[in-house]
């Protein structure tokens, strides 16, 4: 599972004169997830965010869970990464100590701190990565940090 901006993404956030907001993905994690959910691992995407853009690239990308809003500092009411993940852990019938997590800012700390394998790109937030036993990905996020760890974890 992963965070999208910081993750995903570069972090950054485009808009136009109109408002729209555009993101940009690097390829290479999209098939580092495509490959996972071959090898029969599930992949989700939890993010704060409720961006129709990151609804279509998951979409794009077949992936079996997306919870959007999630963990937001804006909307206190509505689920936190944490309550996601045990969600999808609860339908997999999986404990969260069998459960990859890529983060990067303060709305992840909590989850980090409860998967059993938890990472984040070096540009993550000092928050991230302070978190004891984090793994710490060499490729910075929205340049193929998502690659770099389903590489790792198929590698076994």
């Amino acid at each position: 599972m992963t965070d999208v901006d910081g993750c995903l993404t570069d972090g950054g956030m485009y808009y136009t004169a109109e408002g729209e907001v555009m993101k940009r993905f690097c390829v290479y994690d999209g098939m580092g997830m495509v490959c996972l959910q071959q090898a029969g691992i599930p992949c989700g995407i939890l993010t704060s965010e409720n961006s129709p853009i990151v609804k279509a690239r998951a979409e794009k990308l077949k992936l079996q869970y997306l919870y959007l809003g999630v963990g937001s500092k804006v909307n206190p009411n509505c689920l936190t990464k944490l309550q996601a993940a045990q969600e999808i852990c609860d339908e997999l019938d999986i404990s969260l100590a069998e459960v990859c997590f890529v983060g990067d800012d303060i709305n992840d700390v909590e989850l980090l701190k409860s998967v059993g394998y938890p990472c984040c790109p070096p540009n993550a937030r000092p928050e991230v990565l302070a978190i004891p036993g984090i793994h710490v990905l060499r490729t910075p996020g929205g340049q193929g940090a998502i690659r770099e760890i389903a590489d790792e974890i198929l590698k076994g």
